[in-house]
């Protein structure tokens, strides 16, 4: 122990060893000891000495130090020594303030260090594995050194932990660690682990970062919160910028939607700390990352619906319009409000509905000009209002309508200040930056708008009392070639840059603005005058956006004007310039240093007003123009004329084309509407069908009801049922058809019986003959046998008639039945009739009832006479024993036909009840008596 105290300061005799030879006994008592305190105390003192040493023990010891973190693994704190000792080795970021050239040195030892450490991929693996320790002593200090790691060699360390098994996924552990330190640390190294790897920022994404991380905001105060929320929000930026997969499953895990508290902010806004300034400030550059022009305009479209549907546009606008708000945070919500309306029409609606609180009420969109042209604001600021509203118009007809308005003699209200007067002071201004931004903003009003480019040209102005009003374009002609004091104000370059690219972009494709610009006489002289003099470098852009105008004039001619048409004005070019001199002063416009600058990206950034010379579409509009004017320059009257030629017939196809498309655009919209009629009467037919079946159901169900209640109700509910009711039966037909069977068997055996009593009244008259031929002893007796049989016979005939007028009666009862089934249009009886009808009925009932019962009576009476009479003749007659036989038989075959008439009233009562049942009505006993009579004295006849 007297070495270690010798090391750590104790006094000792003799002189001192170096800091070299300490180390290097360290690291022999490191490497030999076998005792794990003395390893332990060892790499203390080599934890004590390494910032002091870096050089020594980063050379000496981190093999050493290595070997440790792969044997000891069961004692965490010479674990947490080790690791301790490396961070200290390895980084940068604890060294004192030195000068330049020490620092540089400090970062070299650093890189080479970590190269040394890295040189073997197993040792990062082997510090992911010590990672998932929990103990405090371990993990922390392991956090730290694989920070510095990567801080030193990011790209190397970043492709080990890619590769190595569950890498990304233990160190997202680290955010769910409950120390606040380990936890803020991994979000130090989560943030050097991301930086510009989208394959790792990918996998931490899906590792629910998210959700962790907007979970920590929110625990943490979110934008009043501290330094915590920053380092959650710089992971966040890190993962969304420029990686487009992370952006969309960010917008469609709902994370959008949690964005909108972080921007409540209250009435009382002042006093704003500085750390919530900054957290504001990233928040709002995490909502321009996903609308970004820079993005697909499809994901950039989705994400600004979201951002109006959950209310965070309605909640930035918000911001924008309160009072207190720190002047770099309107700035920034000024440009975060400017993408989230660019290019969506839903969103620039609501941004011009919008207005500030102020008495009375303006709108947004004229607040914010008033910034813009009022020289007093900071330029940021008035570099974010020009932004917001070139976002504001971008693809947006309608807005540049609504401002071209503003302007026109119609609309002009005396009493409000419109956006269109704020940018017409701008524009004649004596702030050379005002001019240029209103130059700009006016000119996108009219971008690739022909309607407003037009009506633009309306726009008259008062110049000074006693003189007549001039035309906007006028006006802007005057100042760049007038010699008044309007020169002087219009001589500074960036004034006369604004103007012409207001002028080049409100004539280009419009021959109209064309032929009025020329119309000017001074113009064109003014253009070749200045295209063609030698002018300092200054006013080498402006030759060049003079050239370009002047070629505008030449290509979008339409040769109305004869003292310029396009063969005039390219052979004032040769005489005035030279073909080669225009075409190179053309090309000044994109050699500018600044036009590359402003064509990157929409925004206007600039390091100074000075350098605010170019805007982001203007250089499109020169990237478009400058080759066609290049060769329309250059081309012949012949070329020209066979252009021309070629051009129309172009356009007459393009007419042709366009027709077609009209009607094809026509027919689309007929045959929309035809499908819309298709698909509605489809679903009126299927609610008619549902209601078709339903009503079946109905008429079934009524159908059951009525069935079942007429088998209840008994005769008299089946006598008040309607004819009609009948019709719907469908087994009343079924019972008809039985009826008429039944009735022809009757007639059959009807007719069989009159043709057997036709006989038997043969051979009763040949009886009587034989009887009074025989006459003798018995011959009273025969007489009155004879009598009795002729009696006997009248009776029968009478009960053939009754037979008869049953079956007449039998055959009408039909008859009403097979009317009854049929269809008819007649109204059915009123209730009276019907009563009327089933009274009659009835009646007819009763008496068929009662003369049936005689009839049965008289039929036995008969049945007994007969039973008699043939008893005396057996007895008076015994000697004629033939005749007896004969008159025997023909009693037993009377007999039979009597059963047999018994039969046929017990059928024909039956059928009658049937008729009844099926409600029909019986006719009158009289009348069937009568129809009988008339039957049988036609028989006799």
């Amino acid at each position: 122990m007297n070495f270690f105290r010798g090391v750590m300061g104790g006094q000792t005799a003799g002189p001192q060893p170096s800091g070299a030879e300490t180390i290097q006994k360290l690291c022999d008592r490191v490497a030999s000891s076998t005792l794990l305190e003395d390893r332990r105390d060892a790499v203390r003192a080599l934890k004590s000495l390494s910032k002091k040493y870096r050089m020594e023990v980063g050379t000496q010891a981190m093999d050493h130090l290595i070997n440790i973190l792969q044997t000891d693994r069961s004692d965490s704190e010479i674990l947490g020594y080790a690791l301790d000792t490396l961070y200290n080795v390895i980084s940068n970021d604890e060294e004192e303030e030195q000068d330049e050239n020490a620092q540089k040195q400090a970062d070299d030892l650093g890189t080479q260090f970590t190269e040394k450490f890295i040189q073997d991929p197993e040792h990062i693996t082997l510090l992911l594995t010590l990672l998932e320790e929990f103990d405090f002593h371990v993990r922390w200090p392991g956090v730290k050194l694989l920070t510095a790691l990567l801080k030193n060699q990011g790209v190397q360390v970043q492709g080990i932990i890619l590769v190595s098994p569950m890498g990304v996924s233990r160190l997202m552990d680290l955010l769910a660690d409950s120390r606040e330190v380990i936890r803020n640390d991994g979000l130090l190294l989560l943030q050097q682990l991301t930086k510009g790897n989208a394959a790792i920022q990918k996998i931490v994404a899906f590792e629910n970062a998210f959700e962790r991380l907007l979970d920590i905001i929110t625990e943490e105060g979110s934008s009043d919160g501290g330094i915590v929320v920053e380092d959650c929000l710089l992971l966040l930026l890190n993962l969304l910028k420029n990686n487009s997969s992370n952006q969309n499953f960010f917008k469609e895990g709902s994370y959008i939607q949690r964005m909108k508290p972080w921007f409540e902010v209250g009435d009382d806004n002042s006093g704003w700390s500085a750390q919530k300034v900054t957290n504001l400030h990233l928040m709002l550059q995490l909502v321009r990352v996903m609308v970004s022009p820079v993005n697909s305009p499809g994901a950039t479209a989705s994400c600004q619906k979201c951002m109006y549907q959950c209310g965070l546009l309605q909640q930035l606008c918000t911001i924008l319009m309160a009072t207190g708000v720190p002047a770099d945070i309107l700035t920034e919500t000024i440009n975060t409000v400017s993408e989230v309306i660019r290019g969506s029409q839903v969103n620039q609606d609501y941004f011009t509905s919008v207005n500030a609180p102020s008495n009375p009420p303006r709108p947004a969109i004229v607040v914010l000009l008033m910034s813009m042209v009022n020289e007093r604001q900071p330029f940021v600021l008035r570099c974010a209002v020009l932004y917001c509203f070139q976002c504001f118009l971008y693809k947006n007809q309608k807005g540049q309508g609504e401002i071209v308005a503003t302007l026109l003699p119609s609309t002009i209200d005396a009493n409000s200040i419109s956006a269109g007067q704020l940018l017409c002071g701008g524009l004649f201004s004596a702030d050379s930056l005002s001019n240029w931004c209103a130059a700009v903003a006016l000119a996108h009003t009219l971008q690739d708008n022909l309607t407003q480019k037009e009506q633009l040209l309306r726009v008259q102005l008062a110049t000074s009392l006693g003189k007549p009003p001039v035309s906007l374009l006028q006006q802007c002609t005057n100042i760049l070639s007038q010699g008044d004091k309007i020169v002087r104000r219009g001589s500074k370059v960036q004034t006369r840059v604004g103007l012409l690219m207001l002028l080049c972009t409100w004539i280009s494709n419009c021959p109209i603005a064309v032929t009025h610009f020329l119309h000017n006489q001074d113009n064109v002289p003014f253009l070749t005058a200045q295209i063609s003099e030698n002018l300092g470098e200054d006013e080498r852009l402006v030759q060049g956006l003079c050239a370009l105008l002047l070629g505008i004039c030449i290509y979008y001619n339409d040769n109305s004007l004869e003292n310029y048409t396009k063969e005039k004005l390219k052979q004032l070019i040769e005489k005035r310039i030279g073909k080669e001199n225009f075409v190179e002063k053309l090309g000044f416009i994109t050699k500018h240093e600044l036009y590359s600058r402003a064509a990157l990206k929409p925004q206007p950034i600039f390091p100074s007003p000075e350098q605010m010379l170019f805007d982001h579409e203007f250089t499109r509009l020169v990237k478009e123009l400058e080759g066609l004017i290049t060769k329309a320059v250059h081309k012949s009257s012949e070329e020209e004329k066979k252009e021309e030629e070629v051009k129309k017939t172009l356009e007459q196809h393009d007419n042709i084309v366009t027709q077609y498309k009209e009607l094809i655009r026509e027919q689309d919209v007929q045959i929309q509407e035809l499908k819309e009629k298709v698909s509605s009467m489809t679903t009126q037919t299927e609610q008619l069908q549902a209601t078709v079946s339903q009503q079946q159901s109905q008429i079934q169900q009524h159908k059951d009801q009525y069935n079942i209640l007429k088998l209840k109700l008994g005769k008299e509910n089946q006598s008040q049922s309607s004819q009609g009711d009948t019709q719907v039966n469908g087994l009343q037909t079924e019972e008809l058809a039985q009826l008429r069977e039944e009735l022809e068997e009757l007639r059959r055996q009807q007719k069989l019986l009159q043709t057997q009593l036709s006989e038997k009244d043969v051979q009763i008259d040949s009886l009587k003959s034989a009887a009074q031929a025989a006459e003798g002893p018995a011959g009273s007796d025969n007489t009155e046998i004879l009598q009795e049989l002729e009696a006997l016979k009248n009776q029968v005939q009478t009960h053939l008639a009754e037979i008869s007028h049953l079956k007449a009666e039998r055959q009408e009862l039909l008859r009403r039945a097979e009317a009854g089934v049929k269809p008819s249009n007649t109204a059915p009886p009123s209730d009276s009739s019907s009563d009327a009808a089933k009274a009659e009925l009835e009646n007819r009932l009763a008496a068929q009832t009662a003369e049936m019962e005689r009839l049965k009576e008289s039929r036995s009476g008969l049945e007994q006479q007969l039973a008699a009479a043939t008893s005396t003749a057996a007895i008076l007659q015994t000697e004629k024993s033939k005749l007896q036989t004969e008159v025997q038989e023909s009693k037993k075959e009377q007999d039979d036909l009597l059963m047999l008439l018994a039969d046929q009233d017990q059928k024909i009562h039956s059928l009658k009840q049937k008729l009844k049942d099926l409600g029909e009505t019986v006719e009158d006993e009289d009348d069937l008596r009568d129809q009988t009579s008339d039957e049988d004295d036609e028989d006799e006849n």
